[in-house]
């Protein structure tokens, strides 16, 4: 990051094909010139005033022996938005910008004043060791180190997890409990089917096997998943109504 002044007015160039705008400062500090470069950015002429300070930050380069920074983020001088802080970097669409993605996300936890409805148990949070949704919010976006980043990230993927795991319960619940399935004849026997196998099966596969008769000799409804290796005629199973 450095601080440095506007030396010179920005100018915008447009490419022969006038598919690009390319805009073009010099700005200076106590050490020396650099010129800052930015693409189809032909607004940002607005915010820049010969004289004024700014905090630069990206990546310096040198071309033809002069010193460039390329697609910069900045503030002026006693302001810290875009510098001089963690930042977050967030997939972008159309021609929408990091900095304006920022903005709104900043106004946004802003209009909320962190009064955001509590949604975990307080002794799920002090037996795990989570922050609150407020602050696990507001860190996860612009947090004052990576400590409270992986903190509030933490809390977020808990949740996430947890929510989808009650859900998966619920469902369950619902499948055994609500709904009877076609209860097979108890005095059919699988073994009969399987002694008539031209091979022998292994240990695992009769497991599976036997799993699957309780279950259709059950009046629950039966949802399994055989599951296995390429080659190992699925020699496992797992889970009665398992989702």
């Amino acid at each position: 990051m450095i601080k440095a002044y506007a030396a010179s007015r920005m100018q915008t160039i447009t490419t022969k094909n006038r598919r690009m705008k390319i805009c073009k400062m010099i700005v200076k500090d106590d050490t020396d010139a650099c010129e800052v470069v930015w693409y189809n950015q032909p607004y940002l002429k607005q915010n820049f005033h010969m004289g004024e300070e700014y905090y630069f930050f990206g990546k310096i380069t040198k071309k033809s022996g002069h010193i460039q920074m390329i697609s910069p983020v900045f503030d002026k001088n006693g302001i810290q938005s875009n510098t001089g802080r963690i930042i977050p970097i967030y997939p972008l669409t159309y021609s929408i910008s990091q900095n304006q993605i920022r903005k709104v996300i900043e106004n946004g936890l802003t209009l909320v004043k962190n009064n955001l409805q509590e949604t975990l148990p307080e002794y799920i949070l002090k037996e795990n060791k989570l922050m609150d949704i407020n602050s696990a919010v507001n860190k996860i976006h612009f947090p004052s180190n990576f400590e409270e980043f992986e903190k509030a990230r933490k809390r977020l993927a808990f949740e996430e997890l947890l929510t989808m795991q009650l859900l998966l319960l619920n469902l369950k619940n619902k499948c055994t409990k609500k709904e009877s399935g076609i209860q097979f004849d108890k005095n059919v026997k699988m073994s009969d089917v399987i002694n008539e196998l031209p091979f022998r099966l292994t240990g695992a596969q009769i497991r599976a096997l036997e799993d699957i008769d309780k279950d259709m000799e059950s009046d629950r409804i039966m949802n399994r998943l055989l599951q296995g290796d390429v080659g190992s005629r699925k020699n496992s199973s797992s889970g009665n109504c398992s989702i």
